[in-house]
């Protein structure tokens, strides 16, 4: 049986400690003498608050399944407890948040083939909730990013849900937030691509900073994809189609962008798995210096254990820039790699994208 952590500090307590994160270099120059103490509680309560979410996710995560099997049985479908390095930075963005209010602590994925799919998917939670809203899970807001693309080209449907149970052994996890996002396979392999991007250069596109140039890329692709989805396209890009390819092929061309991806795709030195067989969950820890990735696989007994390995890593990796680490639960090897392709620098769905766009556009100048 797992151990479910369960939560530890108030919500006061757990905002302070996401304002400590957020203020942190300032609180080192600030303080020297006493930043490495109230740091470390800080994250020992953060590490608590996330850990609590764990429980709600696998949940709505076996939710998440069975619902999206039925549209997609090829369906990946994942979960994860959000990064440190992501949650200081959000709480930064957003200066005004308190953690305890942060929507996606826990979050599942799920990759479906289609925008057709991802659609279905939605109108089944949807029509589920209307149908019941008194069962399961509280539905709090759904955030559609194929109708309405971030600027930085993002692009999928979020919905975001709190926990809620009549049980009184589980009563404790009630009011906690879990995201689900659904994407397309052409979408995923985008937002994973400037994952990549963002972790050798040492950016955060993610979060709509970074060179110029990529970002112009990476909103420009997105299009494209939308342009085949028959979706919106992601404002401020070209709506003539040829205008559109014609810019992507320069920056494609100016940035490098299939020499980069490939070689940092082929230096990387995938290590042997730990405990990957039978295992619920896996640390993944992604060196870009080194150029190295690690896996440790965890069975469902050991969860607390996999919490406290991933905020103890994630300790390290505050002090020593250039690594990621993130911990995950997926069925299996093979849908650990079509999750997180990001972790194993696997671009290739990415770049098959990419040539599909520009050998269209070389197609229609020849023609």
């Amino acid at each position: 049986m797992a151990e479910w952590a369960v939560p530890s500090y108030s919500n006061r307590q757990v905002n302070e400690a996401g304002r400590i994160l957020a203020a942190l270099p300032q609180l080192i120059e600030d303080d020297v003498e006493h930043a490495a103490e109230r740091v470390g509680d800080a994250l020992d309560i953060i590490g608590n608050w996330r850990s609590c979410h764990a429980y709600p996710l696998q949940c709505l995560k076996m939710v998440l399944k069975a619902r999206a099997k039925k549209i997609d049985p090829s369906a990946t479908i994942a979960q994860r407890l959000k990064r440190l390095s992501s949650i200081e930075a959000k709480l930064k963005r957003f200066n005004q948040m308190a953690l305890s209010q942060m929507q996606d602590i826990g979050g599942c994925r799920v990759i479906v083939r289609n925008t057709l799919m991802v659609r279905r998917l939605v109108s089944m939670y949807e029509s589920d909730y209307e149908r019941d809203p008194d069962k399961g899970a509280e539905f709090v807001k759904k955030y559609d990013y194929i109708c309405c693309p971030k600027p930085d080209g993002y692009r999928g449907v979020h919905l975001v849900y709190k926990y809620r149970s009549r049980s009184e052994a589980r009563k404790t996890f009630n009011g906690l937030r879990i995201e689900i996002q659904i994407r397309s396979r052409s979408q995923h392999a985008w937002a994973t691509a400037t994952e990549t991007v963002s972790a050798f250069t040492g950016q955060a596109l993610k979060s709509s900073v970074g060179e110029e140039p990529w970002k112009r890329f990476f909103a420009l692709m997105s299009s494209v994809i939308a342009l085949r989805e028959k979706s919106p396209l992601v404002p401020n890009t070209p709506t003539d189609k040829v205008a559109l390819v014609e810019e992507l092929g320069v920056l494609e061309k100016t940035l490098k962008v299939r020499i980069l991806l490939g070689s940092w795709a082929a230096s990387v030195q995938h290590l042997s798995t730990k405990n990957g067989t039978d295992a619920f969950a896996f640390l993944l820890v992604l060196d870009t210096r080194r150029y190295t990735v690690h896996a440790t696989g965890y069975k469902k007994r050991d969860l607390r254990k996999a919490s406290e390995d991933y905020l103890a890593m994630e300790k390290e990796i505050e002090m020593e820039p250039g690594r990621q680490a993130v911990l995950v639960s997926v069925e299996s090897m093979k849908a650990l790699r079509v999750a997180y392709p990001n972790f194993y620098i696997d671009t290739d769905a990415f770049l098959r994208e990419v040539d599909r766009a520009i050998g269209a556009k070389r197609d229609e100048t020849r023609s």
